[in-house]
């Protein structure tokens, strides 16, 4: 008969064999989980995020009469997995860019916003209530391209708004399109560790109609908030009410070499559509 098995020194059951084995499964499940993190509405990655979603949202509504700005934020919840990055899931309300419309157009948004790891360009999913009705939306804008395609090219060295925070009401129009395609540029580029703000139009490059399409080259300076420094980036778009916007945009940072983007487009049907403070 077989003597009975001796334990050998260090020897702790299969009971331990097992756990051993499971420690670098535990390991890693725990560093791929979301852990939640206290999100206060004022908290200034909260503001950042909301910001960033309504960059992404004033470009993919594509409508220079439906353009917001950020009110309040409501409600925030946070999360940070030390892989992926950190989301935000957000409730709050804009109101229109115009300011002529002081509070009759207000509108609340959800929004889950996902920043990799200090990388830019967000994931962005944004739902927003209606500023106005779709046909008034419509007629507005389609005043507004009328107006645009009278409009002639200001001088190349033209400043929006002037050295005094000046807009001339004839080139307001010029300015609202500018917004449009540089909240594509701002949605891009931000990050974690950095967003934006458009300053000013420093120089029209083209301004021309392309059949009944508006195609618009000009130079925008964008202020890097957490840096203060002005980033310089030509974008060129193409415009017409309702139908798809196309963006194409190089821009120069400080201390790095020329990023830009390729062809890009929204469409101003998609409910998921996104001011932020410019």
């Amino acid at each position: 008969m077989l003597g009975r098995l001796q334990r050998l020194p260090g020897w702790a059951g299969p009971t331990a064999v097992l756990l051993v084995a499971l420690l670098p499964m535990v390991a890693q499940a725990s560093a791929s989980s979301w852990r939640l993190l206290d999100a206060a509405p004022s908290n200034p990655r909260v503001q950042q995020a909301a910001r960033a979603a309504l960059h992404y949202f004033n470009y993919r509504a594509a409508s220079p009469s439906t353009l917001r700005v950020l009110r309040q934020v409501h409600r925030a919840s946070s999360w940070i997995n030390a892989e992926k990055g950190r989301k935000f899931d957000l409730v709050f309300t804009t109101a229109s860019y115009n300011p002529e419309s002081k509070e009759k157009h207000l509108s609340t948004c959800s929004a889950l916003v996902i920043f990799r790891n200090y990388q830019p360009k967000p994931t962005v999913n944004i739902t927003c209530t209606q500023l106005m009705a779709n046909k008034e939306k419509e007629q507005e804008d389609y005043q507004l391209y009328k107006q645009m395609k009278e409009l002639k090219k200001p001088d190349e060295g033209v400043r929006i708004p002037d050295s005094l925070g000046h807009i001339d009401p004839s080139l307001q129009p010029m300015w609202d399109l500018a917004i449009i395609g540089s909240s594509y540029v701002m949605w891009e580029k931000t990050s974690q560790a950095s967003y934006y703000y458009m300053t000013q139009i420093s120089g029209v490059k083209q301004w021309a109609t392309r059949g009944d399409f508006i195609s618009f080259n000009y130079t925008v300076l964008l202020h890097q908030f957490f840096s203060q420094d002005m980033i310089p980036c030509q974008v060129h778009l193409i415009w017409y009410p309702s139908k798809p916007l196309k963006i194409r945009y190089r821009c120069q940072d400080p201390e790095t070499q020329p990023e830009g983007s390729g062809n890009d487009q929204g469409s101003a049907e998609t409910p998921t559509e996104s001011p932020s403070n410019f």
